[in-house]
């Protein structure tokens, strides 16, 4: 066995149906009173009701989170916060919120109770992506990652189907790359291949029928272990795409995600054998890339950057940002490789494996 070093991150998660209800207790675990609530303003209101057993906790609200935690609306945030007297930030929603929750917490100290109501697993990871002046920077740290997670499967009953499984996909990203990662570990491989497996029998589950609470709960569970995954090990190539097409072209975060994986996958595959044949058991299938691609399909998710708003044009200055200051990656970071990789999920074409 590989040597390797495995550490955990402290965290309190509470999962399960009507599980928001305690939220009570979860602020009193955390020792805070006085919460600034957060959501992006079409959320506002489902926030307010969910959050309504705590009203007197509730000092304030703002419902201004956007894609990609843009750094003037955390700076809104943050007078708000300060006004309002909060010592806690409770985030409702999916990646953008809770991403405007990690970026306030760092910056004042309060503490970050977390409530998705997605599968992007941002809320199980110490990372935090924010965007100026049209660039997307990444950092990462301990002290951004939510110091309380509630899992309320009721909460996504209402999540549209087309969302549900681009969210999703979003969240299967985060296990796959943990299965390669530089400083991947048994124990993180184990977690990614069960959350891969989850989402990727429950996503078509829901897509059929939303209303069915059994595989709510299992994607639920799924983006919570490929949470743990992108939370505890690296990233690498995926990744660094989303977050350059994602800050140059002001693209939808899941969607992208769906879009890139399949084609990022054929790009390391000959690099990650060991990796690729922990996907075919988590996925059934004997190509990965075709069965990511194949199950984007099926549940609606977007096939091509195009059809989400990026130009034609960008696919040079993608590749251009893509190769600047790369993440790690098993295989070599090339410039016409990574270019013809961009053109293809450009255009929507089925994934295509390129040897080295």
């Amino acid at each position: 066995m590989t040597p390797f070093t495995y550490e955990g991150f402290a965290g309190h998660v509470t999962f399960g149906r009507g599980a928001v209800a305690r939220l009570g207790e979860v602020m009193e675990r955390q020792g805070v009173h006085r919460a600034l609530l957060l959501s992006t303003p079409h959320q506002a209101d489902q926030a307010r009701e969910t959050t309504h057993g705590i009203r007197d906790g509730i000092v304030g609200i703002f419902a201004e989170a956007a894609m990609h935690t843009p750094v003037h609306i955390t700076a809104r945030g943050e007078v708000v916060l300060r006004e309002c007297g909060a010592d806690c930030v409770i985030a409702l929603g999916g990646g953008s919120t809770i991403g405007l929750g990690k970026a306030l917490a760092v910056r004042t100290g309060v503490r970050h109770i977390a409530i998705p109501t997605t599968y992007a697993g941002s809320e199980m990871t110490p990372i935090l992506g924010e965007t100026q002046n049209g660039r997307k920077t990444t950092r990462r740290s301990l002290a951004i990652q939510p110091n309380a997670v509630i899992y309320d499967v009721d909460l996504t009953l209402g999540l549209p189907a087309v969302i549900s499984g681009t969210s999703g996909i979003n969240a299967i990203a985060h296990a796959v790359e943990g299965l390669y990662a530089r400083d991947t570990n048994p124990v993180m491989q184990l977690i990614a291949q069960e959350g891969i497996r989850a989402l990727a029998v429950a996503l078509p589950r829901i897509v059929a029928d939303g209303a069915d609470v059994g595989p709510r709960e299992q994607a639920l569970y799924g983006a919570w272990l490929c949470g743990m995954v992108l939370g505890a090990v690296g990233m690498a190539l995926h990744h660094k795409l989303c977050h350059t097409l994602g800050g140059d072209f002001d693209l939808p975060h899941a969607d992208t995600h769906a879009i890139v994986l399949p084609h990022a996958v054929a790009y390391n595959a000959a690099a990650i054998p060991e990796a690729m044949a922990m996907l075919r058991k988590a996925l059934g299938r004997n190509d990965p890339a075709r069965a990511l691609y194949d199950l984007a399909n099926d549940v609606g998710a977007p096939r091509s950057l195009s059809s989400i708003g990026m130009p034609k044009e960008g696919i040079a200055i993608a590749a251009g940002h893509a190769v600047e200051n790369a993440y790690w990656n098993p295989r070599a970071i090339e410039h016409d490789a990574i270019h013809d990789l961009i053109a293809r999920a450009w255009a929507g074409d089925a994934p295509k494996e390129d040897h080295e």
